[in-house]
C-alpha cells in the first residue's frame, strides 16, 4: 500500500483501473501475474509456474504469495526463500506478467515509432521502479528461434466471424496494433538496492569508501509492482480506445465502438 500511495495511486483508484468503465463497455480487461518469481533461484520451478499461470483464472485480492492461487507446496518455497534471503541480509527480482483480454482488434498504429501500441506499452512497463526489461509475447525467446517456430499462423473462425491464431507468440501485438488475441506484456524486475548486507560505496562528502547505509527494505517487490503493471497496462490501453473511438461522451464512444465491430465482422 506504501509502494502504490507513493505513485499516487489509491488502492481504490486501482481496482477502479482494473474494472472500470473502460472494461465492463468496452471489453478489455487485465490482469497480472507473478509469471516467475526470482529466476535462477527457483529454475526447477519454472516449468510448474508456467502451467499454473495457463490455468489460472482472476487473482483474488489476498496477500502476497496466496493471491497467486498457487500450489500449498510451490507457495512453502517461494516463501521460504523470501525468508531465507531475509536471514542472508539479500533482495530478489524475478518476473511479472500482465494479460489482457478481449481487446479489440486494429488498437494503435504501424504508420510511425511513436503510436506503435507495443512501443507504449514497453515504455509505462519500464517507466516502473526497478524494472530493467519488457517482453511482449515469446520475447526474447523468439531471437533464438527460426521463424517457422514464432510467427503465429492464421485461420478464421466462421462461427464469431473473426480471424484467429491458433499460437500467440506475437503477445497480441503485431507491426504495432494488437490483433484479437491476448494481450501479454512482462516486466523482468532487479532485486531492489537497499541490502540489509550493506554493499561498498562513497561518502559523498569525504570520498571515502564507505559500507552503504540501510534504513528499511523490503525482500522483494515482484507482486507489488505486478499490480502496479496491470494499471499501467490499463492506463496505455484505455489512451488507445480513446484515440480509435473518441466522442465527447461513453455513450458515443460506444456507439463508435460497437459501429467498429460490426465493420470487423462483416469484413
Amino acid at each position: 500500500e506504501q509502494l502504490l500511495h507513493g505513485l499516487g495511486f489509491s488502492l481504490q483508484e486501482m481496482r477502479e483501473l482494473r474494472r472500470g468503465w473502460w472494461s465492463a463497455e468496452l471489453g478489455p480487461e487485465a490482469m497480472e501475474r507473478l509469471r516467475t518469481l526470482f529466476g535462477r533461484k527457483l529454475a526447477e520451478t519454472r516449468e510448474a509456474i508456467e502451467r499454473r499461470v495457463r490455468s489460472l483464472g482472476d487473482r483474488d485480492s489476498a496477500a502476497i504469495m496466496a493471491q497467486y492461487d498457487r500450489p500449498a507446496e510451490l507457495r512453502e518455497r517461494m516463501v521460504n526463500l523470501i525468508d531465507q534471503t531475509k536471514r542472508e541480509g539479500d533482495t530478489l527480482g524475478g518476473i511479472f506478467e500482465v494479460v489482457a483480454r478481449g481487446v479489440i482488434p486494429g488498437l494503435g498504429s504501424h504508420t510511425s515509432w511513436d503510436s506503435k501500441l507495443d512501443g507504449r506499452l514497453a515504455q509505462a512497463i519500464m517507466s516502473i521502479h526497478a524494472v530493467k526489461a519488457v517482453a511482449i509475447g515469446a520475447g526474447v525467446e523468439a531471437s533464438s528461434l527460426p521463424g517457422s517456430e514464432v510467427h503465429d499462423e492464421i485461420a478464421y473462425n466462421e462461427e464469431t466471424k473473426e480471424f484467429i491464431r491458433a499460437t500467440n507468440r506475437a503477445g497480441g501485438l503485431e507491426g504495432g496494433v494488437t490483433n484479437g488475441e491476448e494481450l501479454r506484456v512482462r516486466g523482468h524486475l532487479k532485486p531492489i538496492s537497499t541490502l540489509r548486507r550493506a554493499l561498498r560505496s562513497v561518502d559523498i562528502d569525504t570520498k571515502q569508501e564507505e559500507r552503504a547505509a540501510f534504513e528499511r527494505s523490503d525482500i522483494t517487490v515482484v507482486p507489488a509492482a505486478g499490480v502496479i503493471g496491470e494499471a499501467m497496462v490499463a492506463l496505455v490501453l484505455a489512451a488507445a480506445m480513446r484515440e480509435k473511438f473518441g466522442g465527447d461522451s461513453l455513450g458515443e464512444m460506444r456507439r463508435n465502438f460497437d459501429g467498429y465491430r460490426e465493420q470487423l465482422r462483416g469484413y
